[in-house]
């Protein structure tokens, strides 16, 4: 099976058989749409050599066109576009790496699988905003919630680590990475999230802003101050991290390696966002069972795991005793009231098990690595 993932602003296909990855490709860039077919293909011609069953597809928001795994076709297709600029850095992309992918391989089942699905959950009060009812009927506005693919993978893996089903848990999730989001898991179900409408919502970003002011949005458009277009490349492009580091980088590893105010402010500034993120959802929850630290920072930083867990002394959560873990698992001492978990992000295994899924097909029983 061929996974194609296309981030805001990378690329990842994964070859996966029974499990397990045959091949991948990772570049820090998204295609445009021209160069989309060539990266596919490229990627086909030099894999290891099989038969391509399925391709499944991440799709950060189908709006309502889709809420579930998908099987594409161009009326699928047609009406995931007319939602494609409620996430502009991800949607066009991937739209044009599915047409590439069609192209290259007409003969097999492509599968969208959306990061909204796992949010499909959340109660009302959760996933309703305080707007003007007949806005809200006129336009669909209600919180989506994203990294829906790796929250699967990560709640799963929980599961397994802490020996229990995923059904009987109640633990807050964080997806720390290029795009950063924290989700409350009440037996199995998402029941609240950071992210809402768009996933500009939440914490702070690697460039994008996370939550800010509407009435400062709405100064900053008044009084030929800021145009929509000078807006919204602020908001997506020069904030977050990147902004708040007065654009040294978006990138946790260098601002921990950097050591200068600015890159402090930034880190701190992130901490205490995601901190408080936390602590908000998890009363949702009826006790803390544990926090899972996924997404590249969540795994691969334990500077940003170490401060975030201090912030929370008031849940019961200590501060790991494990830094540099090379597989899944437990960073808190043992006995902790509240087990700290970090799981390495594994979407492309979780696109091959929603995309088994939605052609009804047996799962895979993929072999964590």
């Amino acid at each position: 099976m061929l996974t194609v993932n296309a981030g805001s602003s990378s690329l990842q296909l994964h070859l996966v058989r029974d499990g397990r990855v045959l091949g991948t490709e990772h570049s820090e860039r998204s295609p445009d749409p021209e160069a989309a077919e060539q990266a596919v293909s490229a990627f086909l011609d030099t894999a290891p050599e099989c038969d391509v069953v399925a391709v499944g597809h991440r799709l950060v928001h189908g709006g309502e066109a889709v809420r579930r795994p998908t099987v594409a076709d161009d009326g699928v297709l047609a009406a995931v576009r007319e939602y494609a600029d409620l996430a502009p850095l991800h949607v066009p992309p991937a739209l044009a790496l599915v047409d590439a992918a069609r192209r290259r391989l007409p003969g097999v089942p492509h599968v969208l699988c959306p990061d909204t699905a796992f949010h499909v959950t959340l109660p009302e009060s959760a996933a309703t905003y305080a707007l003007p009812s007949e806005w809200r009927r006129r336009y669909g506005l209600r919180r989506y919630g994203f990294h829906g693919l790796s929250y699967t993978w990560a709640l799963g893996r929980t599961a397994e680590l802490l020996g229990r089903s995923a059904a009987s848990l109640q633990v807050v999730l964080t997806h720390l990475g290029g795009g950063s989001s924290v989700c409350a898991v009440r037996q199995g179900r998402s029941v609240d999230t950071s992210m809402g409408f768009t996933p500009l919502e939440g914490v702070p970003m690697s460039k994008r802003s996370g939550s800010v002011d509407p009435g400062m949005l709405l100064w900053l458009l008044s009084g030929s101050r800021l145009s929509i277009e000078e807006l919204r490349e602020g908001l997506e492009h020069r904030s977050g991290l990147l902004g708040l580091s007065d654009g040294r980088s978006g990138d946790t590893r260098e601002l921990v390696a950097a050591g200068d105010p600015a890159s402090a402010l930034a880190l701190e500034v992130f901490v205490h966002r995601v901190s408080r993120e936390i602590a908000a959802a998890a009363t949702s929850l009826g006790r803390l069972d544990a926090l899972v630290f996924t997404g590249e920072i969540g795994w691969d930083q334990p500077e940003v795991r170490d401060a975030v867990c201090r912030r929370l002394a008031l849940l019961g959560v200590e501060p790991p005793v494990r830094a540099d873990l090379d597989t899944d698992g437990t960073i808190s001492a043992p006995g902790a009231i509240v087990p700290v978990l970090t799981v390495r992000p594994r979407e492309e295994l979780q696109l091959a098990r929603d995309t088994l899924g939605a052609l009804g097909r047996p799962p895979e029983n993929p072999v964590p690595s």
